[in-house]
């Protein structure tokens, strides 16, 4: 456990629950920047932003022009912060988050961000009401704007993660999520997966996804911890 690690976490369903703010959000910005009723929503787990949006923008008869999608995510930060003060009541940290995330972050060995669907301006604001930002480096983050492929965001990350702490190799990246797309955007680049099963998809199907370990969720911070930094607990796929 002496070797230095890279914990990649997912938000949405793996460190806190928004749940149906999504739609609210989406349907404001397709609203102010386009004037467009929302009558479609595409499916959010384990998407990027970028593939949401680009599939958004053509179920309602847009072009889906760069133009376009940059004024849907111009519109998503800005009506994001303005509910960032409602999130305290609207949403809550999953079960085990803030321990886990505590005792990565006691770590001298251990570096924590993101590979997550969300924009990185809409990751601070969902993470900074829940105390998740202490240990959280979001500047090496995997973001949603990058990219419709969730390995592109890993890969960022990784990218980002080498210039600021020197490099990790495939096996010291562990990437944590509750979709099957977490767990195959890290095996795409030979990391660890590990997931989580507070969100939409069956322990089974994060298994079958080829995850290395799942959990029902984080509350048992010593499994989790073991499975993060002792690499052979994992079962060797």
């Amino acid at each position: 456990m002496g070797n230095r690690t890279l914990v990649l976490w997912d938000i949405d369903l793996t460190l806190v629950d928004l749940a149906g703010i999504g739609r609210e959000w989406y349907s404001a910005a397709l609203s102010n920047a386009l004037g467009l009723t929302l009558s479609y929503l595409p499916t959010f787990p384990g998407r990027t932003e970028r593939a949401i949006t680009h599939e958004l923008l053509s179920a309602h008869g847009a072009q889906a022009t760069e133009e376009e999608i940059q004024a849907i995510f111009t519109e998503l930060v800005t009506i994001a912060e303005a509910d960032q003060h409602l999130l305290p009541e609207r949403g809550r940290v999953l079960p085990g988050v803030l321990e886990v995330v505590a005792e990565l972050g006691a770590r001298d060995h251990v570096v924590q961000s993101l590979v997550t669907g969300n924009l990185p301006e809409v990751s601070h604001v969902k993470l900074a009401p829940f105390g998740l930002l202490e240990h959280i480096d979001l500047e090496i983050g995997g973001y949603g704007s990058l990219s419709a492929d969730r390995s592109d965001l890993v890969s960022a990350a990784m990218d980002l993660a080498a210039r600021k702490h020197g490099g990790f190799e495939p096996e010291s990246v562990v990437v944590i999520g509750d979709t099957p797309h977490d767990v195959q955007a890290a095996l795409h680049h030979g990391a660890i997966a590990i997931g989580v099963g507070t969100g939409r998809h069956s322990l089974a199907s994060l298994r079958e996804a080829g995850a290395h370990a799942v959990f029902r969720d984080l509350s048992d911070t010593e499994k989790v911890l073991s499975a993060v930094l002792d690499r052979q607990l994992l079962d060797g796929r």
